[in-house]
Formats: structure tokens, C-alpha cells, sequence
């Protein structure tokens, strides 16, 4: 799980948009759900780009997907969107609101188009949905290819 810049500041930054719950506490429902799952989650937050194209690239070969609130780097970072094209792992975009009802520089996502998935407008609720997606979907091509 990558959160991007500003979502430190859950809990206390614009509450109404973003809901009341901090970050740690969405990462400890994340894990709660893992657990459910039957998976091991590894959470991360940044508010620079590099790192988080860093985190991406470690990906590679210790995590099976990735599932990623990238914030406004969402609407901007070319570097975020080829990162996740180069590893090529399942990733889940998610966003705490709906991006599309919102200002109009929201509602591109460079991240959409690479992303087996995209979940934005249920508040924490898009971060469980998100994981347990990503767990569908990787189950599902396992099964497959067996």
C-alpha cells in the first residue's frame, strides 16, 4: 500500500473531503483485512515523488500488486505512471473521494490507464475495497495459470 503526499494529515486535513480516520488507522484496518485475506500488507507514505517511483521499482519481485492512493500525484506524475508500467505488477488505484466530482484537474488519473483497477469516492471504505480486489484479481490469475 502506497499513500501519497498530504495523506500524513488524515484525520485533520479537510475532513469533509477526506473523512476523519488518520492514516494509521486506515493502515490498521488494511492490515486487519490482510489478515482476513490471508495476506501480508506493507504500507508506506511520501510526500516525494522519487521516493515513492523508489517503492514502486522494490516492488519487483517482493510483492505480487501494488495498491496506491497517489494523491495529486495522481493528476501529475508521469514518473508515478511509468514506474508502476515498468514493474508490471496488478495495481489498484484508490481514493478516499470521488476524483470525478470534483475539480476538473482531478479527473485525469495518469495512473487509471495502467491500473487493473480504480476505486475513488467511499472514503476508507475505497482502501478495503481496493485490497480486496487486488486479492480477487491475483487469486483469480493464479488459478488460472494452474
Amino acid at each position: 500500500m502506497l499513500h501519497g503526499p498530504n495523506l500524513n494529515l488524515l484525520g485533520q486535513r479537510e475532513p469533509g473531503i477526506y473523512g476523519s480516520l488518520s492514516l494509521a488507522e486506515i493502515n490498521r484496518q488494511l492490515e486487519v483485512e490482510g489478515k482476513n485475506l490471508a495476506i501480508e500488507i506493507s504500507t508506506m507514505q511520501s510526500n516525494h515523488e522519487g521516493i515513492l517511483v523508489d517503492a514502486i521499482h522494490d516492488a519487483l519481485g517482493k510483492h505480487q500488486g501494488i495498491l496506491i492512493n497517489a494523491g495529486a500525484y495522481t493528476h501529475t506524475s508521469v514518473a508515478l505512471r511509468d514506474a508502476i508500467a515498468a514493474v508490471n505488477l496488478p495495481t489498484v488505484e484508490v481514493h478516499l473521494s470521488n476524483i470525478y466530482r470534483r475539480e476538473e484537474f482531478r479527473h485525469h488519473s495518469y495512473i487509471a490507464p495502467i491500473a487493473i483497477g480504480q476505486i475513488s469516492g467511499f472514503g476508507a471504505q475505497s482502501y478495503l475495497l481496493g485490497l480486496q480486489a487486488l486479492a480477487y484479481y491475483l487469486r483469480t490469475k493464479c488459478e488460472d495459470k494452474v
